[in-house]
This record gives structure tokens, C-alpha cells and sequence, in this order.
């Protein structure tokens, strides 16, 4: 029997074959780690551990990527708030992460490279970009130039012309088109920081994920998940970044799973409705918590109440 996933870059069902016979490169988005990991990540966790299982389980040699953004505005922020260092609050988080994780079941992936373990690399994907004129410096930034790569807007279904950027960030001036997006960011007093040849600075976070994955599966492999709000920006920017610096194809295979919503509301801090896997352990058995979570087809989205939740508690 075939296997088959919906490719988000193609709207539609396929049957997958991988690039190599038997063996399948994965690479999924992990989290940025700045907090506690809520049940929206615990189900993207739960359906990639499903989907690496059910592959293994075929016979295929799965080598399965998942990272850590561990430099990031939100971690620098956070640790600024709590009187931490940023690398300090990044692995207190991630080892929250792997005991959440070990709580639910979910297994480790293969490889879990760290942003700041590649920084060498990013850098030399930049200087590529810039070389091939998909890059351009401003003012100790680097910008990725949108309208130089043909198919932007592909994989997420948006024109280029019908985008308008200032809706959560505001417009830069030195920007050739307002969707450009930024590829180093320039250091701010007290920012972590590393050397470039455009001055001391960090990677744009787009540009984590195209490395990495470059990295351990190749220019090209078979398939790049992750939740279905990074498809646009994360995921079309990932895109569009390694395909200019590579000239190959990118992930053959794009899987999002849905959102998670609480009492039919967007999980929000704001709004006292965000949870927690720690919390919702302290509730709830994590296997209830788990076929919870796998209740519904994966691009669905899931709503979470505790009446849903316990419904599941008979199937134990």
C-alpha cells in the first residue's frame, strides 16, 4: 500500500517516494525556547513522533532533524526580564522541553542541533546570497530581496504584489520592498553576538532552519514539517533562502499540522487561556493527553476542553 501525505506545496494528496530508496530525511521546526512548552507544541511533537514511528514501522531508515532556536529577540527579552543570560534561560527551557516530552512519550529525534551551534555556517549561506545577488547589506543588516527569487510566495499560495508588510512590525527604510526579511541582525548594546563580515551581530531566524537542515539532510530532502502558522513567514522564507543559495530543490515534501485552540479561543497569555504540558500533565494522564492531541486528522484544527479531553479517558 502506498504512503500518502497532503503536500502543502501542492494543495493536494501524493504518494511519497522518497529521494533515496529506503532511507527518508525528515527535518521538523522545534521550538524557540523561551518559555514552557504549551499543548499546541505538544501536539505538533506527538503527530512528527507518529509519523517517524509509522515510517520506521514500513521498513524505511528515517534520519529524523529537529532543532532549538536558542538565539532569538523573545529569549533575549525574556532573560532580560528574569535577570538571566540569554544561553542560560535557553537551556533551562530546553531541558524543560526533553522532561515534557519524555513525560508524553515523544522520542528524541535523531540529530537536535542548536542556532548557535551553526552560526559559521549561516554566515557562509549569507555571503552566498549576497554573491548571487539575492542579499543585499543595510547599514550592518543583511536583507533578503524578495522580488529576486521568482516563486516567492509558492509554497504559502500568496502573490508578491497582493503582500503588505506592517501589520505586526514596522516598515524599514532600508528595505528594497517591505517584504524583504532580514538575514543578520545587527548587535544592540548588550545582545549576544558573534563576527561577521557586515559587523557583530546574529542570524535572521529564517536563516537557522535553512542551514541546519542543509546541514544534516542535504540541499535537498523529503520532508520539512512543523505547526501550520509557520508556513508563512518561516516556511516560504526557508524556501525561498535555500533554493537561491543552493540551485536545488528544497524539501520535496511539506506537512503542517492544526492549530490548537482552548474553549474555541486562540491559546493567549492575554487572555488566561494558555496552557502548558506541565499543567495539562497535572490534570490529565499523558497517555488521555496524548490520544487527545491524535483525536482528529492532523490538519485539523484540534479545540481543547476538558470535557474533550476526557472523553478520551475511557480508551485506556
Amino acid at each position: 500500500m502506498a504512503i500518502k501525505y497532503y503536500n502543502t506545496a501542492t494543495r493536494k494528496k501524493e504518494d511519497f517516494h522518497p529521494l533515496n530508496e529506503g532511507k527518508v530525511g525528515i527535518y521538523v521546526c522545534g521550538v524557540t525556547v523561551y518559555d514552557l512548552c504549551h499543548i499546541g507544541h505538544a501536539r505538533s511533537a506527538i503527530v512528527f513522533d507518529v509519523l517517524v514511528r509509522y515510517l520506521r514501522a514500513r521498513g524505511l531508515d528515517v534520519t529524523y532533524v529537529r532543532n532549538f532556536t536558542d538565539v532569538d529577540d523573545k529569549i533575549i527579552e525574556r532573560a532580560r526580564q528574569l535577570e538571566k543570560e540569554p544561553g542560560d534561560l535557553a537551556q533551562e527551557f530546553i531541558d524543560a522541553f526533553y522532561e515534557d516530552m519524555g513525560a508524553l512519550g515523544v522520542l528524541n529525534a535523531d540529530v537536535e542541533p542548536r542556532a548557535t551551534e551553526h552560526i559559521d555556517h549561516m554566515i557562509q549561506m549569507i555571503e552566498t546570497l549576497i554573491h548571487k545577488s539575492f542579499a543585499y547589506v543595510g547599514e550592518g543588516d543583511v536583507f533578503y530581496s524578495v522580488e529576486k527569487f521568482k516563486d516567492y510566495g509558492k509554497l504559502s499560495g500568496r502573490k508578491l504584489e497582493d503582500m503588505r508588510a506592517g501589520s505586526r512590525i514596522a516598515v524599514d527604510e532600508r528595505k528594497r520592498h517591505p517584504m524583504d526579511f532580514v538575514l543578520w541582525k545587527e548587535a544592540k548594546p548588550d545582545e549576544p553576538h558573534w563576527p561577521s563580515p557586515w559587523g557583530p551581530g546574529r542570524p535572521g531566524w529564517h536563516m537557522e532552519c535553512s542551514v541546519m537542515s542543509n546541514h544534516y539532510l542535504g540541499s535537498t530532502f523529503d520532508i520539512h514539517g512543523g505547526g501550520e502558522d509557520l508556513v508563512f513567514p518561516h516556511h516560504e522564507n526557508e524556501r525561498a533562502q535555500s533554493i537561491a543559495a543552493n540551485d536545488a530543490p528544497f524539501a520535496r515534501y511539506w506537512i503542517h499540522n492544526g492549530f490548537v485552540t482552548v474553549e474555541s479561543e486562540k491559546m493567549s497569555k492575554s487572555l488566561g487561556n494558555f496552557l502548558t504540558i506541565r499543567d495539562a500533565l497535572k490534570s490529565y494522564h499523558p497517555e488521555v493527553l496524548s490520544l487527545f492531541l491524535l483525536s482528529k486528522q492532523y490538519r485539523s484544527p484540534l479545540d481543547f476542553s476538558k470535557k474533550a479531553v476526557l472523553t478520551h479517558q475511557t480508551w485506556l
